[in-house]
């Protein structure tokens, strides 16, 4: 317990104005929910953690908490989904004074229900409002203002279309830091799924862009699976996001902070991410969450490891039981040979 503690307290001074980009794990729907930013930030104290999208509808309008988070996740970003100005300048008001440390617009997922709401991907195709997005959303919050997006939508793919893009959004809209997932997105035709699998990579375009823009600071997301991968890209660019690997090999993030940002401190083991995860987990379930909420986060965390297959199978057969507890996640790591120093 003593570790997370200096986890959290170091988080906090991290956080600051500006958090780093060197660094971060994609917004992914239905997956980087609080628990899994918690998790997450036990693996690494310097990644930048992103919140699934959040519509200004459900903001504004929607029943429940749409913002809340742990105190430990810090730096944490907001990545809305909305294209009117006014929403989204209140909506970034009020993560501001919740806490996060930036705020993301969304103009790179492309599913149909993003579309019908005017929001994600297919934004790209009207940069001056994504421009007006982004300078109502700066008048109002002292926090970086960022914007995801893709290389391109349907036929709308040359780089002079995202040169165009970018150029407009930086210089009307004030932004001055992208995300840019390195794929051009099907508005139609294609599933999300298929959309982030399909389109093929584009990296050299990517890196061409932030040598036309060095101004500006630019991550690139998409199909980065290592470190190694991950420093490759660092030569080139500001920052790199990784999205999927991160999730289903989430002890990628390990070794992040002595990797990418020369900390001394040694890698936490796998076991002690878990232990560490005990007294979040008995605080969630006193709260009234289910174990299958938390755990579903923490089943490749044994990934290739002796005994990884028990450890998923215990936890997916019983995390769902009524009335399951903490002894489920301790008996699936009992499933983990003990002389493992893992």
């Amino acid at each position: 317990m003593t570790r997370h503690t200096e986890n959290t307290q170091e988080n906090h001074s991290l956080a600051g104005d500006h958090p780093s980009c060197r660094f971060s794990v994609a917004p992914m729907l239905d997956w980087t929910d609080r628990h899994c930013r918690y998790f997450h930030r036990l693996l690494s104290q310097h990644a930048l953690l992103y919140t699934e999208m959040v519509t200004t509808g459900a903001i504004i309008h929607g029943k429940g908490d749409f913002l809340s988070f742990n105190e430990e996740e810090h730096p944490v970003a907001l990545q809305l989904g909305g294209s009117n100005p006014a929403d989204l300048a209140h909506c970034a008001k009020l993560a501001q004074e919740r806490g996060y440390d930036e705020v993301n617009l969304n103009v790179g997922c492309p599913s149909d229900r993003v579309q019908n709401g005017r929001f994600g991907a297919c934004l790209m195709g009207e940069a001056d409002l994504v421009a007006l997005c982004v300078s109502a959303m700066r008048e109002v919050v002292d926090i970086p203002v960022t914007v995801k997006t893709r290389i391109g939508i349907d036929e709308q793919d040359s780089y002079q279309f995202l040169v165009d893009f970018v150029g407009t959004v930086s210089e009307k809209g004030g932004c001055d830091n992208f995300t840019i997932h390195a794929r051009k997105a099907w508005l139609s035709g294609l599933s999300p799924k298929e959309n982030r699998e399909i389109p093929p990579l584009d990296y050299p375009r990517v890196y061409q862009l932030k040598q036309d823009f060095p101004h500006l600071t630019m991550a690139i997301n998409g199909g980065v699976k290592t470190l190694a991968e991950i420093q490759a890209h660092l030569e080139h660019l500001d920052g790199v996001m990784v999205g999927r690997e991160a999730y289903q090999n989430p002890y990628l993030l390990a070794e992040v902070d002595q990797q990418l940002f020369g900390s001394e401190r040694p890698a936490i083991k796998r076991r002690e991410v878990v232990e560490a995860m005990y007294p979040y987990i008995e605080r969630q379930l006193a709260n009234g969450s289910y174990l299958g909420h938390m755990t579903r986060h923490m089943l490749g965390l044994f990934q290739n490891m002796p005994g990884a297959r028990q450890w998923r199978r215990h936890i997916s057969e019983n995390a769902h039981k009524p009335g399951a507890g903490i002894e489920v996640v301790q008996q699936a790591l009992d499933k983990i040979p003990a002389h493992l120093d893992v």
